[in-house]
């Protein structure tokens, strides 16, 4: 996947991406670097639905 194909609607993303956190990338800079992805767009998209990156869990909860 290439940033273009990830999905624009926060919960499609939240969904995709923390699939993809668990089952490919090691962190959320490794996947943000990996497939194009601006880091704090994605943080702040996210956090407008009130979840938020835990590098610990490796997971938006």
């Amino acid at each position: 996947m290439t940033a273009k194909d990830y999905p624009i609607d926060p919960i499609m993303l939240l969904s995709v991406l923390n699939t993809h956190l668990r089952d490919y990338f090691a962190s959320l800079d490794i996947l943000c670097e990996e497939v194009g992805l601006n880091k704090q767009e994605v943080i702040d998209k996210l956090a407008a639905i009130d979840y938020h990156y835990d590098p610990k869990l490796n997971q938006f909860i």
